[in-house]
């Protein structure tokens, strides 16, 4: 089988707003306007984050999203460390009608 359709195959068995940290690597490469949103609080945050990140904890998402990420056409990537917190976050940025969403899928606690 080769790469392209294993990636097709793989896509469409994931659930397609889960990304894996290469297919994060590539969106962030060919779309300069990706964000990168660590969900963590200030705290984790500061411990260590991924760089180019911005830092919006999931419990003040609701509250900061629209002034940090005005654009809501933009590509938003969220993670945290496990991924339950990242999916709540999603969640929260559906309901205030962001468009183009993924979470990295387990969070970075495996890296």
């Amino acid at each position: 089988m080769n790469n392209v359709f294993r990636k097709i195959i793989n896509r469409f068995y994931r659930h397609k707003e889960n990304i894996t940290i290469n297919e994060m690597l590539e969106i962030l490469q060919s779309n300069k306007k990706a964000i990168l949103v660590d969900v963590r609080s200030s705290q984790e945050y500061s411990e260590g984050h991924l760089p180019g990140s911005i830092n919006i904890p999931v419990y003040n998402i609701e509250r900061e999203a629209e002034k940090m990420i005005p654009n809501k056409d933009n590509i938003i990537i969220v993670y945290c460390s496990a991924g339950l917190r990242s999916r709540k976050a999603l969640q929260i940025l559906k309901k205030l009608e962001y468009k183009n969403l993924y979470q990295i899928e387990g969070g970075v606690e495996n890296l």
